[in-house]
């Protein structure tokens, strides 16, 4: 069975190096931050063109550090996507802040920034967007609406590590940029990890306080803090997996060509990735008419498909209370009822990438 995704196999291909990684932080037993977990802050923010990334135990805590780097809490509002994982929601959410959703674009599956405006109240403080799928969002448009109201815009990289919009990378774009590095990222540690960049001192210093039990200096604690710390050990992963970086999005870009060039099956839909951005697919989503019908048929071929997502923010149970109703972000609940993932890895074979594309071109209702 080909996997979705087989993390396995760079285990296997780089196990000197991960654990000599781990091993250097075991001998010098720095295990909660420390200068293993420091030593790769500055390298990512390095590789993300910013002067400052600060990194935290995962990447819902990035976006939750960056909500209160900005001030945001109770009685402000986010705008949001509807179209996304729902950590994205729980940053704000975290702060007794309210997100507020808006629908994706029909052929990008972004956030729609004709949609933006008309959500905007005195009650908004920021826009959230994501880079869902490692496909940049329009950052331009969004910001030009964000100057005219007076909003910040935060980035939500977790799946979009290495992607450039208008030549500038992902996270050096908004006032902060979070990462995620949960398992089968773009860029991953072996468990949790996460990190914000961002331009301003004034911002690594909150956030950094922030993650550190509201401390600057040891049990003199300045505010009410968290205890969000990179782990030693996931940032000595991190600094060995950022070197193979280029080399696997890379690979990624060419699987994720291939098969928009050559899947011609007129039952599938793809994301569409414009001009003027460089996506890294960390991701490869498409919709079909009947997504159960055509994961069964996958699987029977020796394939691994899966959903992103099934269900739309704005229709989780967890946010009833906002009261969203189906119809009220018809693209992201088309997506949602229709989307179905494909495999898509650095370590996949050419024999694997052809069998996915002889599979879909195959397939028939």
């Amino acid at each position: 069975m080909l996997k979705r995704i087989d993390l396995s196999r760079d285990f296997q291909k780089h196990k000197r190096e991960y654990l000599k990684a781990i091993e250097a932080v075991c001998e010098e037993t720095a295990f909660s931050g420390g200068r293993f977990a420091d030593q790769f802050d500055k390298e990512f923010a390095d590789f993300c063109g910013v002067p400052y990334a600060a990194g935290v135990n995962n990447g819902t805590s990035a976006l939750h550090c960056a909500m209160m780097a900005l001030g945001i809490g109770p009685g402000d509002e986010v705008i949001v996507p509807a179209n996304t994982y729902i950590a994205t929601a729980w940053g704000v959410t975290y702060t007794g802040a309210v997100p507020v959703f808006v629908d994706c674009t029909k052929d990008t599956w972004e956030i729609d920034p004709d949609k933006v405006e008309e959500k905007i109240t005195d009650r908004t403080k920021a826009i959230l967007g994501v880079h869902l799928y490692g496909q940049p969002f329009e950052f331009k448009k969004v910001k030009e609406i964000a100057d005219k109201h007076g909003l910040y815009v935060v980035e939500d990289c977790a799946q979009a590590h290495g992607a450039y919009y208008e030549g500038k990378m992902v996270g050096s774009l908004g006032e902060l940029g979070c990462f995620s590095f949960y398992p089968g990222k773009n860029l991953y540690a072996f468990g949790e990890g996460g990190s914000v960049t961002c331009y301003k001192k004034e911002y690594f210093d909150a956030i950094t306080t922030i993650k550190n039990q509201g401390c600057q200096v040891r049990y003199y604690h300045d505010v009410v803090g968290y205890n969000y710390r990179l782990e030693g050990i996931q940032g000595a992963v991190l600094s060995v997996s950022l070197g193979f970086l280029p080399e696997w999005t890379s690979r990624r870009r060419q699987i994720g060509s291939r098969y928009i060039s050559e899947i011609k099956n007129p039952l599938i839909t793809m994301q569409a990735h414009p001009e003027n951005t460089d996506p890294v697919f960390h991701l490869f989503v498409i919709t079909t008419k009947d997504p159960d019908h055509f994961i069964a048929y996958m699987d029977k071929k020796g394939m691994e498909c899966n959903k992103h997502y099934p269900v739309p923010c704005h229709l989780q149970k967890a946010y009833a209370d906002l009261g969203y109703k189906e119809g009220d972000c018809p693209n992201a609940e088309y997506l949602a009822g229709h989307c179905v993932t494909l495999p898509l890895f650095p370590e996949m074979t050419q024999e694997e990438i052809m069998m996915v594309i002889d599979a879909c071109n195959a397939y028939t209702l």
